[in-house]
């Protein structure tokens, strides 16, 4: 049982994340800490090669779409936020190793819904905002190192974060912004498997757990692929902002309950 909800959990945020731009991610790791049936430390690896197989499987699909992939700013972007995701893995293990799985989950929940919540924010106002076109590669690089590093420590692949510097940086409309924050999660979450694998502190897991979060990864880009077909800029825009919301609750609830176990953790070592 505990199989075929993760298999619909990730069906269901890859395929909304792939028409957004958010790689599942941001929805699939809330979504998992909510129902407490893995450590927090494992839902963040197996989220990540969730997305990973997900945003192979949209970029393969999404190909002769008329959407443009901007190859020359956004590989030295995503380049950069595979490096960038070295060291988010590397921060994320930094904590894990001192802190308690609560406190691990107080941190990334916290982090995740103030993100969100500027983000909504700004995609809400941003044609009443500046918007830039970015050029310079070298710059490019750092701006996706940011983002690397951000989304690899949180386990999200990058998520609206992603989109909202693109739609800042590069003046990039909806449909496109989301494409391009595909591919930018794709370098990002290979750069975090790799480093984990190589440096062995990969946590447990069943195999079958990463069988069945992948098949709803990729089954969901399908489906995500089949319907971005049938949207305009505006209704992505609509979805993105609609996702953010729901984001924000499942995290107001996990700061919530992480926060309870964290203190009752400390009440108890005290």
């Amino acid at each position: 049982m505990t199989g075929v909800m993760m298999f619909l959990v990730c069906l269901a945020a890859s395929g909304v994340g792939s028409i957004a731009g958010y790689g599942g991610g941001v929805i699939i790791k809330p979504v998992l800490d909510a129902l407490h049936i893995l450590p927090v430390s494992t839902i963040s690896f197996l989220s990540g090669c969730t997305v990973l197989a997900m945003s192979m499987a949209s970029l393969l699909k999404s190909r002769g779409n008329g959407v443009r992939l901007r190859v020359r700013t956004t590989t030295p972007l995503a380049l950069g936020a595979a490096v960038g995701g070295l060291l988010g893995k590397a921060l994320f293990e930094l904590v894990r190793s001192s802190a308690e799985e609560n406190w691990l989950g107080l941190v990334q929940s916290s982090l995740l819904l103030g993100i969100t919540v500027l983000v909504w924010v700004y995609t809400r106002e941003r044609d009443r905002l500046p918007s830039y076109q970015l050029e310079n590669l070298p710059v490019c690089a750092l701006v996706g190192l940011a983002l690397g590093v951000v989304s690899a420590f949180l386990g999200i692949g990058g998520g609206p974060l992603n989109v909202a510097f693109l739609f800042f940086f590069f003046s990039m409309e909806a449909k496109e912004a989301a494409k391009n924050s595909i591919f930018i999660i794709l370098f990002s979450q290979a750069a975090s498997l790799l480093s984990a694998l190589c440096q062995r502190n990969v946590p447990e897991f069943a195999w079958s757990q990463l069988l069945m979060m992948a098949a709803g990864g990729v089954g969901g880009a399908l489906l995500g692929a089949a319907a971005s077909k049938k949207l305009d800029d505006k209704g992505v825009e609509r979805l993105l902002l609609a996702l953010m919301l729901g984001i924000m609750g499942i995290n107001l609830y996990n700061v919530a309950v992480y926060g309870v176990g964290a203190i009752a953790a400390y009440t108890i070592s005290g």
